[in-house]
């Protein structure tokens, strides 16, 4: 690659779909995490420090984003 981040959405469009809406009723949180902290908002840290790891492939936590090896 390029040496950018390629962020995808889940190809499962419905999936996508619901997860949007749990979060848009409950402020923005990401629905897999129990704690609402700042660093639980979507896109959450833990995934903004795999995002940041140029060795990381794979999924968020409740696997709404995919972030491809750079």
């Amino acid at each position: 690659m390029d040496g950018k981040k390629k962020i995808t959405l889940n190809p499962d469009k419905e999936y996508v779909e619901s997860l949007r809406e749990r979060m848009r009723q409950n402020g923005g949180y990401c629905p897999c995490r129990l704690q609402r902290i700042p660093e639980n908002i979507c896109i959450c840290g833990e995934f903004r420090k795999q995002m940041a790891d140029p060795d990381f492939e794979g999924y968020c936590h409740c696997k709404l984003y995919y972030k491809e090896k750079e």
